[in-house]
């Protein structure tokens, strides 16, 4: 099986490549704004759309205008007709209005050809060859395998790094359900397995949200647009920026060993969104407990939930493996044993014991127990999923004309 792997590693640069690449985010920045002004300007008064093939020649006669933007490879400019063509296809999907980009805010560009691996310096530091840019050295994290395809060029705290991505053939064994496991997410245990087994969460943010105020109060009394106020934000930047990796880290951790190890995971199919929806209501029907509420959702958010997801899903598949969402409905106040359903089951936070026959548990246990029974069901029936996607929720919602 042909499949798609991403290697994303740091570029070591010079004072010259930082400019070529700073230029080259900036002129891709440059004509997303005007092809977006222009969509919007065309829409509005005319009623016309324009093609991404229209904005290829407009862009033809821009760097005859323009001649700066014959510094950067004219693929990466070309690449931009073609993102911001996705984004508004992707805005009548329902997926929002695609945005104007701002100076160092997720500066990018993507190279879709003419990338090559050189030959290593050394065990650490690794060549590529891109087009208009000459050599690029990097910092080997792991060996690239398969054959490069496309790379995009992005920067992080004053740091570049290139995301490669390449085609590579695996051969997939397919596991057949094999040492199935039901999960149940929470807060104070990440996630409570079946198995009787539970990984504890890693919340990155909470370790940080102290320094960050700190810095957020510092920056409140920095003058706008000076020198002090952009060190302040910097550094605001690079506390996310390591937030942010250490939970993918731990999560990459989490997810291997799971696809490594069994053959079908069972896990609810929450709404992130609904969950972490703020409680401050209007001011007409205030909400209540806002700062409880707060704490809860920065928790939920914090853990990573869906990132969880996208990655052991990804991964189940890779390993030959499969990943079943099932209805969350009842499976807290639900016994494993005799499935009585009952609020009063639910003692407290942590305890379980059912009224109907006596059963006592773990709480986080016996739901994990539920979550498996559902998710087995599900596969004995030979249905995909028992959660449908909103879009065959609306296709069932249509009228049937007879």
């Amino acid at each position: 099986m042909k499949t798609h792997k991403s290697f994303k590693q740091e570029l070591i640069l010079t004072k010259e490549q930082r400019k070529l690449f700073s230029q080259a985010a900036g002129s891709c920045r440059y004509i997303w704004n005007q092809w977006l002004a222009f969509k919007k300007e065309k829409w509005e008064k005319e009623k016309k759309k324009i093609t991404r093939f229209e904005l290829d020649k407009k862009l033809t006669s821009l760097k005859k205008e323009k001649d700066w933007l014959y510094l950067v490879p004219s693929q990466a400019l070309q690449q931009v007709n073609k993102d911001l063509d996705q984004a508004f296809k992707n805005f009548f999907l329902g997926r929002g209005y695609p945005n104007f980009k701002k100076k160092g805010v997720n500066d990018s560009f993507r190279l879709p050809q003419g990338i090559s691996l050189e030959s290593a310096l050394s065990r650490r530091v690794g060549q590529l060859k891109l087009p208009k840019f000459g050599i690029v050295k990097f910092i080997k994290t792991r060996e690239i395998e398969g054959d490069i395809k496309n790379a995009t060029i992005s920067r992080k705290c004053d740091k570049w790094f290139i995301s490669i991505n390449c085609e590579i053939e695996i051969d997939i064994k397919k596991k057949i359900n094999s040492n199935p496991i039901g999960i149940d997410r929470g807060i104070k245990i990440f996630a409570a397995c079946s198995n009787k087994t539970n990984i504890q969460g890693m919340s990155p943010l909470k370790k940080y949200l102290a320094k960050l105020k700190k810095l957020q109060k510092k920056l409140s009394k920095k003058k706008r647009y000076s020198s002090n106020r952009l060190k302040i934000i910097k550094k605001i930047q690079k506390a996310h920026h390591c937030i942010k990796n250490i939970r993918k880290d731990y999560l990459h951790k989490i997810t291997s060993q799971l696809s490594k190890n069994h053959g079908l995971v069972v896990l609810e199919k929450l709404k992130i969104c609904n969950m972490s929806k703020s409680a401050k209501g209007t001011i007409k029907n205030p909400g209540k407990n806002i700062k409880a509420k707060s704490g809860l959702n920065r928790s939920i958010l914090d853990q990573g939930w869906h990132m969880f997801q996208i990655f052991l899903e990804y991964k189940m598949k890779l390993n030959g493996g499969e990943v079943i969402y099932v209805n969350p409905k009842n499976t807290s106040i639900k016994c494993s044993r005799c499935k009585h359903i009952s609020s009063e089951n639910r003692k407290s936070q942590a305890s379980f014991e059912c009224i109907n026959c006596g059963f006592q548990e773990n709480a986080d246990y016996n739901a994990s127990l539920n979550i498996l029974a559902e998710g087995l069901s599900v596969v004995a029936c030979g249905v995909e999923t028992l959660v449908s996607t909103k879009k065959q929720e609306l296709e069932m919602r249509k009228p049937v004309l007879v």
